[in-house]
């Protein structure tokens, strides 16, 4: 399996969040994550299919691990249950914790100027794209 060949999967933005959720994923704690659907349409991109496989990058940059999607849903942010929340490996223990961690960071200034709109808000509505994976080769 070449890693240099496979589509990057990055989690967060390279800093601390993108350091815990990567040593999630590589201890198997991390098996599902979120975007919003609107992130893919702003950057023009295809949605991620069922057997896709991707190169989880580092905030260095590195290849370190390859995860093989098995479920990719796109819900109301409302519809995200327990059991997916709880898979995200985050620490959350509630959907409600689950929801305001992710509303922190889509309402971060960095997400904000990814989506080109400095007042962007998510509510129950917003679409989000839902990813469960499966490791399958660490580097």
């Amino acid at each position: 399996m070449e890693l240099d060949d496979l589509p990057l999967a990055e989690f967060a933005f390279p800093g601390p969040l993108r350091d815990k959720l990567v040593a999630a994923i590589l201890s198997g704690a991390k098996t599902s994550t979120t975007g919003l659907l609107i992130g893919y349409e702003c950057a023009n991109e295809p949605l991620p299919e069922v057997g896709q496989l991707s190169a989880v990058v580092d905030s260095a940059g590195r290849r370190v691990a390859v995860i093989e999607l098995t479920e990719v849903r796109v819900i109301r942010l409302a519809d995200v249950d327990l059991e997916h929340a709880l898979a995200e490996g985050e620490g959350d223990e509630s959907v409600a914790q689950w929801r305001a961690g992710h509303e922190t960071f889509w309402h971060s200034p960095e997400m904000r100027a990814e989506l080109g709109d400095p007042d962007f808000t998510v509510d129950a509505n917003t679409l989000v794209v839902t990813e469960r994976f499966r490791l399958v080769y660490v580097a």
